[in-house]
């Protein structure tokens, strides 16, 4: 009797089991369609604002041009990319693998880890601030490499912590069979650890490029703005953000309907970015 008490119990627990996960499915692709049908909305509605102001004077004219354009804030915002990410991202991930291969017994370790998660939540402006007091006041102007190590600053404990997490989930086995077969640590990680996280790695690098490339205060407070071409760090510098924010403030309405255009050139570059990551390490492996 008891045993036929129990195996009702257990049919019983069963198809609960079964009927929560069914509508937890049905819950979570609900969420999704409703966050695809969001984004959507969102980029249907900027394209259609700002598609009008693509035209080839956009991308060959800077500001200071009849009509204005905004080839210099497309310079200056590749430019600013690469020099913040030749810093932010081997910070970042040195950091993030010493977090997960060298945390065993370093003291170091728990205070980084807060560290990081500490900055990864600082408003971008509180950065723009320290960037200006330390970076704009001694060289006594606006100057693109206080931009980039504003930006480079940023993109540090967002790559951190990816790269801890992504290389965590590589099974310790990849590491023992490593080690066995003679590579020394620093071997193993460069050679089996990281290969294996390499697609999850970088599109956490790229949640890094792509929270910077939108990010307007920091620049605002170091870089500056400017309306002619520039190519040299150190002067003012100009980009595509800071460029948009000053179509929108302009009181002309043609010129500030071209800020849609700017925002529809961010999504695209990002995008672009995005692409060039994922066919790199789609071809590694």
């Amino acid at each position: 009797m008891r045993h036929v008490q129990t195996q009702q119990t257990q049919s019983r627990h069963n198809r609960l089991s079964r009927l929560i996960s069914r509508v937890m499915a049905v819950v979570c692709i609900l969420l999704t369609v409703m966050v695809l049908c969001l984004l959507i909305i969102i980029t249907a509605d900027i394209a259609r604002s700002g598609i009008r102001g693509l035209t080839p004077a956009f991308f060959l004219h800077t500001p200071d041009e009849i009509p204005p354009g905004i080839l210099n804030g497309i310079t200056g915002t590749a430019i600013l990319l690469l020099l913040s990410s030749a810093v932010g991202i081997p910070v970042g991930m040195l950091g993030g693998i010493y977090l997960s291969e060298y945390d065993q017994g370093a003291r170091l370790a728990s205070p980084l880890r807060f560290v990081c998660d500490l900055l990864a939540g600082v408003p971008s402006i509180v950065v723009g601030v320290l960037g200006y007091q330390l970076l704009v006041i001694p060289f006594g102007h606006d100057n693109g490499w206080a931009g980039a190590l504003a930006l480079a600053f940023i993109m540090v404990p967002i790559i951190a912590r990816t790269t801890e997490e992504m290389l965590r989930l590589v099974p310790q086995s990849y590491r023992e069979a490593s080690i066995a077969l003679g590579a020394t640590k620093a071997g193993t990680i460069l050679k089996v650890v990281i290969p294996s996280a390499a697609g999850s790695v970088a599109t956490g690098v790229m949640l890094a490029i792509a929270r910077v490339a939108g990010e307007t205060a920091p620049l605002i407070f170091t870089a500056g703005l400017v309306s002619r071409m520039e190519t040299n760090p150190s002067n003012t510098f100009p980009s595509i953000t800071a460029q948009v924010w000053d179509f929108r403030n302009s009181p002309d309405p043609a010129v500030r309907s071209l800020a849609w255009a700017g925002i529809l050139v961010l999504i695209a570059l990002i995008f672009v970015l995005n692409l060039g990551i994922r066919f790199a390490t789609r071809a590694r492996k």
